[in-house]
């Protein structure tokens, strides 16, 4: 299965960002991709309270009262999971039987969603996430959260396979990737808006290597992220038992595509011989 990352820079104009989102699908498709990814918040273009500010001492209450109406203004941006935006990409979907998870503020009766829609290559929603783990530090803390991880099986040209989804900070929690491997995820998504260092890349290996589930993360280039962009595989060791590096593609910093394939059999085979995860886990004696 070739996954498609889009490492692309967004701006503040929603008609710009689906005309580029719907190009750089098309080129995806040009290379063969089964599946593209969006980084975070593609519609609007994920972006902090302050970019020049320190974030930890944000108060959102504080915030509000102070500048209600920039936050109120950032907030009707949020769109329908029925817009013309989605619209469109349910289209180009269809049209060249390719499936794209696409990323949006999600317009709701109360604060939006910071939502993922995955749509599969007949043009129909098939998941909608929305992130569980908020920003409460930034313009995320005026979003609502989502509330579960989900997980379905998605029919691609490149082969059928359970996906499910995490946003960005969510990838700070083992619990998210655990849950999700849990359902009989193989592959997670993760659209993300911030800079990918060591450890963050670390981490998100790490929940590869801890759960044997594929992992892809879409991230914005420089100057807004710094890229890095990743993909790993579920498979870190091989037959005799020695360590694999199970890292499939990395971007730099430059706007680009990162084409990733995974070998759905060889990961499934790896699993049914393999104890990391869920084999030896006990349950009944955790706390939390």
């Amino acid at each position: 299965m070739r996954l498609a990352l889009l490492q692309i820079l967004p701006e503040q104009n929603q008609k710009y960002n689906q005309e580029k989102g719907l190009s750089w699908v098309a080129e995806a498709k040009q290379q063969n991709a089964d599946l593209v990814v969006f980084p975070e918040m593609w519609n609007i273009g994920y972006s902090f309270y302050n970019e020049q500010a320190g974030e930890m001492d944000f108060d959102p209450h504080r915030e509000y009262q102070i500048n209600r109406d920039k936050i109120m203004k950032w907030q009707s941006q949020a769109i329908s999971k029925n817009s013309q935006f989605i619209k469109r990409f349910k289209s180009i979907a269809k049209k060249l039987n390719i499936c794209i998870a696409i990323t949006f503020l999600e317009k709701s009766n109360s604060k939006p969603y910071n939502s993922v829609m995955i749509i599969d290559g007949k043009g129909d929603e098939q998941l909608t996430y929305r992130k569980v783990h908020i920003c409460e530090f930034s313009m995320e803390a005026f979003c609502s959260p989502g509330d579960s991880f989900h997980s379905m099986e998605l029919n691609t040209e490149g082969g059928r396979f359970k996906i499910g989804a995490m946003i960005c900070y969510d990838r700070e929690f083992p619990e998210s990737a655990r849950q999700l491997m849990l359902q009989g995820a193989e592959l997670i998504i993760v659209p993300n808006a911030c800079e990918l260092d060591k450890h963050r890349l670390a981490q998100i290996e790490t929940r590869a290597f801890e759960n044997m589930i594929g992992i892809a993360v879409a991230n914005y280039p420089h100057p807004k992220a710094n890229g890095n962009s990743a993909a790993y595989s579920a498979i870190c060791y091989d037959r005799q038992g020695e360590s694999v590096d199970n890292l499939i593609a990395r971007a730099d910093e430059k706007e680009q595509l990162v084409i990733a394939d995974f070998n759905l059999d060889e990961a499934r085979e790896y699993r049914s011989r393999e104890v990391w995860g869920g084999k030896y886990r006990r349950p009944d004696v955790y706390n939390y």
